[in-house]
């Protein structure tokens, strides 16, 4: 049965949040939280520290990529319908430096039955824009991540 009033979707969204976080070992191993979450949109944080550097002293971009994409997970099953992504494409336009406070946020474009697409921006604690995700997502019919 699904929730039609935003009271309910948005403690369900937050109950899917929970749940997922619990166990998430890669966001807990990077410092991530879970910043906001409501229906298809999810905010991510994490603070880069020294060994998330390159070899130029600046965030490793697969960590970046890495973050908006846990953005993109929590935003895609926050209808709690199980998601996987199919496929993403991100666009690094500037460096995360040590210290930095890197959020990515992430809302739908479209989400059919099946098919979704999201968009995430990373940006750090100044506002400037480091890196833009677009995530393409696949919608598990039946299963939930709650119950």
């Amino acid at each position: 049965m699904k929730d039609t009033s935003f009271s309910d979707a948005q403690h369900l969204a937050e109950r899917v949040r929970d749940t997922m976080f619990a166990t998430d070992r890669c966001a807990h191993a990077m410092g991530m939280e879970v910043t906001a979450i409501s229906p298809g949109h999810a905010s991510v944080a994490m603070t880069v520290r020294e060994d998330m550097l390159n070899g130029f002293g600046t965030c490793q971009g697969g960590l970046i990529a890495t973050l908006a994409d846990m953005a993109f997970a929590y935003a895609c099953n926050s209808y709690n319908e199980l998601t996987v992504a199919s496929g993403f494409d991100v666009d690094l336009l500037g460096p995360g430096k040590p210290g930095d406070r890197l959020t990515a946020t992430g809302r739908v474009v479209s989400q059919g039955s099946r098919m979704g697409v999201y968009d995430i921006e990373v940006s750090n604690q100044s506002g400037e824009r480091i890196a833009v995700f677009r995530g393409r997502s696949y919608r598990m019919k039946g299963k939930q991540v709650v119950t």
